[in-house]
């Protein structure tokens, strides 16, 4: 703490006040459905003015905004639903190389941008059905090639 920190906190004035906290730099990806240049500008537009922003990407193929800046993802999130009317949730998808069974009922969907699955790790309920059960893992690593005591009759 320098000196004029301690200077300035000896003269303030605002006993009790708490000081605000300052938000983080952040970048916030939220799933919105664009169907035209129309919706995109619409987006785009929510968006833009709000406080903190500093950069906004529209990729209207993937139904994708990402936000770049001092905000809080719940308000962004508020903001698209209202402002625009449609339907927004944070981006629920991740790269399908990150989850250990991309495959697995609950992770694997059909809408999800090609190279990603749904997060997992996010939804307990949905993470107990993406882990492999001890004996599928037994079965599976039996007839690998990392495995040095592998079955050897292939």
């Amino acid at each position: 703490m320098g000196v004029l920190d301690h200077v300035s906190d000896l003269f303030d004035c605002s006993h009790g006040h708490s000081k605000k906290k300052r938000k983080q730099f952040q970048t916030v990806e939220i799933k919105v459905k664009m169907d035209c240049e129309g919706c995109e500008r619409k987006v785009r537009r929510a968006v833009e003015g709000m406080k903190g922003v500093t950069q906004v990407d529209v990729e209207p193929k993937h139904h994708k905004l990402t936000v770049i800046g001092y905000v809080d993802p719940s308000k962004v999130l508020a903001r698209v639903a209202h402002r625009t009317g449609k339907k927004a949730e944070l981006w629920p998808y991740v790269p399908y190389d990150v989850v250990a069974h991309p495959y697995a009922p609950g992770v694997y969907d059909k809408k999800a941008p090609p190279g990603y699955v749904r997060n997992a790790y996010d939804d307990h309920q949905i993470s107990q059905l993406a882990r492999a059960s001890s004996t599928e893992v037994r079965y599976t690593t039996a007839f690998s090639d990392e495995n040095p005591a592998a079955c050897s009759i292939m």
